[in-house]
């Protein structure tokens, strides 16, 4: 599978100066990691799971998660449970194509070795698991039952913890509980893909919902979590991990009380005022600043809880052709003992041994994501990726 693999080839050459990679489920848990981009959460009791993850991923989809959890009724569980396991049997039983990684979000670690037991060789389809209310106390015997399941089924089978307890949402248990979280997460490093932000549970300990005009960065008892869970889970020492972004609630907004937040000039000179006027209308001026201020804080990748989303999400993911070259520039070997330069671009400093960290994680991303031509910028991607 790459991002935008669903795009004709002659029109990844027209909007790529470097193209996707191709990944696999196989592949690295470091390029896996960045590549998750919006992973579309599903709940496992759809009668056409397996036709929807297929369908998916004709639409650029390449990673989604199957929920037991809180998507479904607590009555829906034990139903739950069987549908994922018919689906997923007969769709290993179709011939091979691309699909998605997929991840299993369950409710409980005994849930682990017992869907993986019952999936049989099906198992082979699934990436992993997602771990909800994750502390360091109650997160560890996740991590147990994963790593019992994966020695039982010969399956690589990756954890994604979800940061969302009120624990971790409260000033005085914040700093302890993140010191649990580390020591758990860093002892199974090798099996833990990314964190990823429950920012919903963490609104409804105050109450709150933010409205589609507002980003999660808006809400400042969310924006401090965030940064929190930045400064001591994704430093890039080497010791962090990846942090996807949060959830985006809407995909249509009736009334809204301020004004977009998109610029006309961008989508006027690529005549695509209609793509604007539908973005708008379904409420992803929103989504696309909040994933602009994702990944000014640290996070990589997103939540997503409707198909529309996803595209986007891998569009702002994109690496600039500026960005590329400044990346490129910072790492040559002979920069190596530091110094400054003007970028290529003569906009700005490039000072290397500050901007070595973030030069590699760009180049990681352009990897997987790409990067664009010098003359193609977002609303390009977008009117590619986007259907009519």
């Amino acid at each position: 599978m790459r991002h935008f693999g669903h795009l004709a080839p002659e029109v990844r050459r027209r909007l790529f100066h470097q193209e996707p990679c191709e990944f696999t489920a196989d592949s690295p848990a470091r390029l896996l990691s960045a590549a998750l981009g919006g992973t579309l959460y599903s709940p496992a009791t759809r009668p056409r799971l397996a036709q929807d993850i297929v369908k998916q991923a004709g639409r650029g989809v390449v990673s989604m998660v199957l929920c037991l959890e809180d998507s479904i009724d607590d009555a829906e569980v034990e139903c739950g449970e069987e549908n994922l396991i018919r689906q997923l049997t007969a769709l290993a039983g179709e011939p091979a194509g691309d699909l998605p990684l997929l991840f299993v979000r369950v409710r409980f670690p005994e849930q682990i070795p017992d869907l993986v037991r019952r999936l049989g060789p099906a198992v082979r389809l699934l990436s992993g698991f997602v771990l909800p209310k994750f502390t360091g106390e109650r997160g560890l015997p996740f991590l147990e039952a994963l790593e019992a399941a994966e020695a039982a089924s010969g399956r690589r089978l990756f954890a994604m913890p979800v940061l969302e307890s009120p624990e971790l949402l409260y000033r005085e248990s914040r700093v302890e509980t993140l010191e649990g979280i580390f020591r758990v997460v860093d002892k199974y490093r090798d099996r833990v893909l990314a964190l990823r932000l429950g920012v919903t549970d963490f609104c409804s300990s105050y109450g709150l919902r933010r409205a589609p005009d507002m980003t999660a960065y808006d809400v400042q008892v969310v924006a401090s979590v965030i940064a929190d869970v930045v400064n001591m889970l994704g430093r890039a020492d080497g010791t962090g991990f990846t942090v996807t972004g949060p959830v985006w609630e809407y995909f249509r907004t009736q009334e809204r009380m301020f004004k977009p937040q998109l610029r006309q000039s961008p989508f006027l000179e690529v005549r695509a005022a209609d793509l604007r006027a539908k973005l708008i209308e379904h409420a992803m001026d929103g989504l696309l600043r909040e994933i602009s201020l994702d990944h000014a804080n640290g996070l990589l990748g997103k939540t997503c809880i409707h198909p529309s989303h996803t595209l986007p999400v891998h569009a702002l993911s994109v690496v600039s052709h500026e960005e590329f070259s400044d990346a490129v520039d910072i790492l040559r070997p002979e920069r190596c003992g530091g110094g400054v330069l003007r970028s290529a671009y003569t906009n700005k400093m490039n000072e290397v041994k500050p901007h070595r960290a973030w030069a590699e994680r760009t180049l990681l991303r352009a990897e997987v994501f790409g990067v664009a031509r010098e003359d193609v910028g977002f609303v390009e991607l977008l009117a590619a990726a986007i259907p009519d």
